[in-house]
């Protein structure tokens, strides 16, 4: 037992030894001393291998430790990695006062470090770690003990550190990957933001359970290893004899593989590759963004969509994919199917299923997802059929894994309506044509004059026919794919039954049920108040523009009534009523996976009003209350267009308790523009709802929840995200998400709210989502 200690504690003591030898060569940096970017000067150590200072990042500059005595300059540590480049005369300073900062030529400075105590010196060791000394030449700062993505030789990876991928080979921000040294001992790779555990893990050493203070070592000789406090725990790599000057480093790529590399300084090679976590470049989950798949090329990883999506980014397919189709529903009103199934076999994804059956046959699991609307994904293998939401994650190509994937892809719109689609025909003769050209011409000729001979029988007819539809008020039509039609007061009156059913009534007046009697069709009946004191022309017309508007997420107008001073208004009708009457009470609540599909309802909705209707409409009013629930759950925005026919005073509300304006967005009350972003602010407040359950304001409950957007705020500060969903079990990081999304959403400034667009991407998982700042703060951007 002796001697088994006695080895470990020799190569600490060693080791301890080196260190101190190379901390002894050191170039003294006192006090007052500076560097500028852009002057290609550097503190050098006294080998001249490292050298601290600026280095090339895109247009700019960045700070860090670089290997100036290679081939090639190699970056082993950034400072302050996640902020921007500073331009040229940039100043580096050690102050007379004891603050290493960097100071650009417009804007704040910035600090370098934060010792434990003023510095008296610093110096750039040839260990490649770089040092502040206090006025007793004690360490009391050292770049060795907050690595980035590099480990030197003499360095250690300590329990809870990790390492962290750079964004490219020029670009040394945060990358994509990070390797963690956990504190139960094991060293594991992960992608970045995800949670500790095996569900996100993509490698590890399966140490688990050695202690909280095992560390990751690199020797001189190019041996990797973890060390318990007692004992070598394990090699990962053996040492390497080399002839002459050979230097090591343990680097975490781009591509989130860890390699051991050397170099020959004799020779001023290229950097060689010795050791790496793995063989495959689509090992690393992460790669390729979502709703993408990570197959090899040549040994590279290519990232490629699933079927129905493109890349978000066309000029980087590791971005993630978007559908290239327009979300509806899961089929028409005559039952045509809006989506088919295709398969995409032999790929691995991480399961995030919400439903998963036991099924004998591929194929009877995709017709399983094809029947349900909330499963846009499926995945066989093993007999279990396994239904997914989407965005998918960590997809790659796995050749005879038997695993077989199908997804929902949008049908085409001739196919949909059982048109067969265009097929090539032969090009007809020359000859052919002209006899056509003049058979058709004759023709028209004689018509002409046929048609002059009826003309007058006809119009007076037609006008007699008209004249009678009108006055037969007991067969009223409504087809719907015409412009909205204008309906008489009285026919109203029959329709909804002298308007006895009222099922709805809010700031913009009552809604009664009604059935149009023709066709049976069940319709809502909306009676305006406070309207505007327009002409029949520019009512008719602002109907017009609204009735044109047609999405899946918007409540179809069908017509309108206009007489005197009566403006009445027919929809659809939502047989599931609103969004508040499912959301804020305790019986048949949606669940989180309905609340995530309510949510991109809504925005998808809100998109179309703001960026692809022929003429743009701010809502105005994005509210529970005016989002409607169809007979399969789909969330529909009414009321949309509204503000532009009601009083102004129609679409302010204000609350009480502590100054909260509820869905109005602040920009409402210091009378400056209305932006779509005031939209956007609302709807920010509604997904708060969404995610909670519960209403904006609550005074019922104790004072430091009873307003929901500080309520949240506070709980996503304090990592507490669980209260916010109550006892339902979700996946924290999906919460995590949305409720970035929601409070980027609902900042006070409005020039920091995303676009509707990007909200949308952002909640379908497309992409990160920065560090939110408080609702009320106005001094960052996204």
């Amino acid at each position: 037992m002796a001697n088994t200690l006695y080895f470990p504690l020799l190569l600490l003591l060693l080791s301890a030894f080196l260190t101190a030898t190379a901390q002894q060569r050191h170039s003294n940096i006192s006090p007052g001393s500076s560097l500028t970017s852009g002057s290609n000067l550097s503190w050098l150590s006294p080998s001249g291998l490292y050298a601290f200072g600026f280095h090339q990042q895109g247009n700019g500059y960045a700070v860090g430790i670089f290997l100036a005595g290679v081939a090639e300059k190699t970056i082993v540590w950034t400072a302050n990695r996640d902020d921007p480049p500073v331009s040229e005369n940039a100043t580096l300073l050690l102050t007379t006062d004891g603050r290493f900062v960097l100071k650009p030529m417009q804007g704040y400075e910035t600090s370098i470090a934060n010792p434990d105590e003023l510095a008296s010196s610093a110096s750039m060791l040839d260990s490649g770690n770089f040092v502040l000394y206090n006025s007793d030449q004690r360490i009391v700062w050292q770049s060795f003990e907050g690595p980035t993505e590099t480990l030197l030789p003499g360095q250690r990876l300590t329990a809870g550190q990790e390492l962290v991928s750079s964004i490219s080979q020029t670009n040394h921000s945060t990358g994509k990957f990070r390797l963690r040294m956990q504190l139960d001992g094991n060293l594991v790779s992960y992608p970045v933001k995800s949670l500790e555990g095996q569900r996100d893990a993509f490698w590890s050493t399966k140490t688990y359970g050695a202690g909280d203070n095992v560390t990751l070592n690199l020797d001189d000789d190019g041996r990797l290893y973890l060390l318990n406090s007692s004992f070598n725990l394990r090699n990962l790599t053996k040492g390497v004899n080399f002839q002459g000057r050979t230097i090591y480093l343990a680097k975490l790529d781009v591509d989130g593989i860890f390699r051991l590399y050397s170099q020959n300084l004799d020779e001023k090679g290229n950097w060689s590759p010795l050791w790496s976590t793995s063989t495959s470049k689509c090992d690393p989950k992460g790669i390729c963004g979502v709703n993408s798949y990570c197959i090899l090329k040549d040994l590279e990883a290519k990232c490629v969509c699933i079927p129905g999506h493109n890349h978000v980014d066309p000029n980087d397919s590791t971005s993630g994919c978007q559908r290239n189709y327009t979300a509806g529903s899961c089929e028409n009103e005559d039952g045509r199917l809006n989506y088919t199934m295709k398969p995409l076999d032999d790929t691995k994804w991480l399961d995030n299923s919400y439903s998963i059956l036991t099924i004998s046959t591929k194929d009877d699991c995709a017709a399983a997802c094809q029947g349900d609307c909330n499963c846009y994904a499926v995945i066989f293998e093993d007999g279990l059929c396994k239904l997914q939401s989407l965005p998918l994650s960590y997809g790659r190509s796995s050749p005879g894994s038997y695993s077989f994937a199908f997804f929902k892809v949008g049908v085409p719109e001739n196919i949909r309506k059982g048109v067969p689609a265009d097929r090539p025909s032969k090009k007809p003769s020359k000859k052919k044509l002209t006899v056509e050209i003049l058979i058709i011409g004759v023709s028209l000729v004689a018509f002409a004059f046929l048609v002059l001979a009826i003309s007058g029988a006809l119009i007076y007819r037609s006008n007699a026919w008209t004249h009678k539809m009108i006055s037969n008020r007991g067969n009223i039509e409504l087809n719907e794919d015409l412009a909205p039609r204008a309906f008489t007061y009285s026919e109203l009156e029959e329709v909804t039954n002298s308007f006895k059913e009222e099922i709805g009534r809010g700031s913009f007046g009552a809604v009664y049920k009604g059935t149009i009697q023709n066709n049976q069709k069940v319709v809502a009946v909306k009676r305006l108040e406070k309207v505007l004191a327009e002409g029949e022309r520019e009512f008719q017309s602002e109907m017009k523009v609204i009735g044109r508007t047609h999405h899946r997420n918007l409540v179809r107008l069908y017509g309108y009534c206009l007489e005197g001073t009566k403006r009445l208004l027919v929809y659809e009708y939502m047989s599931n009523g609103s969004l508040a009457n499912i959301l804020f009470t305790s019986q048949n609540q949606p669940s989180w996976d309905e609340r995530v599909g309510i949510s991109l309802d809504i925005a998808r909705g809100i998109l179309y009003l703001h960026e692809e209707c022929e003429t743009r409409i701010v809502h105005c009013d994005i509210k529970p209350q005016n989002i409607l629930m169809d007979k399969c759950r789909c969330a529909k925005i009414s009321d949309f267009g509204l503000a532009k026919l009601l009083k102004p005073d129609q679409t302010r509300t204000f609350t009480g308790i502590r100054g909260t304006r509820g869905y109005v967005a602040p920009e409402w009350h210091r009378n400056l523009p209305v932006t779509v972003k005031a939209d956007v602010y609302s709807f920010g407040i509604v997904l708060l709802e969404i995610i909670c359950r519960r209403r904006t304001v609550d005074s019922s409950l104790p004072e430091d929840e009873a307003i929901l957007e500080e309520w949240v705020y506070q709980c996503y500060e304090n990592r507490q995200l669980s209260k916010l969903v109550g006892d339902e079990q979700v996946d924290e990081r999906k919460v995590d998400r949305m409720v970035k999304v929601a409070l980027w959403c609902i900042q006070e400034e409005p020039s920091l709210r995303p676009s509707i667009k990007k909200v949308l991407l952002m909640l379908e998982g497309t992409g990160d989502i920065p560090k939110p700042p408080s609702p009320t703060s106005s001094f960052s951007t996204i």
